[in-house]
């Protein structure tokens, strides 16, 4: 998925999502300088904000790696990379599986990246391997369906149009993987972790009203299945969907809450 269609769909939309969720780059950032971590690991760090914006309020002090499976996006953020002078690296690794060898973080933050992964408690043990004794981990992970009806509107808009969207499957790699707090604090104990907390964090998030159509046409699980669709199929579904997002519409503003779990945990020994 990730070095297909839906990696190709973050690049051209890169500007749009760094907009939309800059707010949680901040709250990272804040989590980052509550700390006296000086090697930061960014997991599923996609074209690279959070770990940019974490570089630079590092500066000399240390450094950040970003890690991602999609091809295109670390392609992305190497480019973005070249024009940035403070210390931020990439890899284009799977970190469930990545030997990150003698590299040793502080801590490890994700923006969304923590909820893809095939095997959880796979990929949770091998961070905590990746980080010094004592290292932390912060990652935001959306709440439940329910609690962001923002991200659910486009899938629910089309349904009558497009029967063949696939239906959320629980507990399945995705975007509300992490859903439910007794799962993710079970994953990450037997992976090792402790001090393991999940605090509710409900975070503003905007972008301009003029990449509505944009956002629900190439981003999420309608897309695919749109793109696919006949013509007259594609208009009917488009104004169906804009209609739906009117709620969230406040003049030239899209604008919606992102109901989510800020996670710690820490790799004490």
């Amino acid at each position: 998925m990730w070095n297909g269609p839906s990696g190709e769909a973050w690049v051209q939309d890169q500007a749009l999502l760094d907009g939309m969720f800059a707010r949680f780059v901040q709250v990272l950032v804040d989590e980052v300088a509550a700390t006296d971590a000086r090697r930061v690991l960014d997991i599923g760090c996609g074209s690279g904000a959070t770990t940019f914006a974490i570089a630079r309020h590092l500066g000399a002090r240390g450094s950040c790696t970003g890690v991602d499976i999609s091809a295109p996006l670390i392609d992305l953020a190497l480019g973005r990379a070249a024009r940035e002078p403070d210390a931020a690296e990439f890899l284009l690794a799977d970190a469930q599986t990545h030997d990150f060898g003698a590299a040793k973080f502080d801590l490890a933050v994700s923006r969304f990246g923590v909820m893809f992964f095939e095997d959880p408690m796979a990929a949770f043990a091998n961070l905590r391997s990746a980080m010094h004794p004592g290292g932390k981990l912060r990652a935001i992970a959306f709440r439940a369906p329910g609690e962001n009806p923002f991200m659910t509107t486009a899938e629910r808009a089309a349904a009558p149009l497009l029967p063949d969207v696939p239906p959320r499957r629980p507990d399945a790699p995705g975007q509300f993987a992490f859903a439910d707090r007794a799962r993710v604090a079970g994953i990450l104990a037997a992976a090792g972790w402790s001090a393991i907390d999940l605090a509710p964090i409900d975070v503003p998030c905007a972008f301009p009203v003029s990449e509505l159509v944009g956002y629900f046409t190439r981003l999420g699980p309608v897309a695919p299945v749109l793109r696919s669709a006949d013509e007259t199929t594609r208009a009917r579904v488009t104004e169906q969907l804009r209609a739906a997002f009117a709620p969230f519409v406040h003049g030239t503003e899209v604008r919606f809450i992102g109901a989510c779990w800020m996670i710690g945990a820490s790799a004490a020994r």
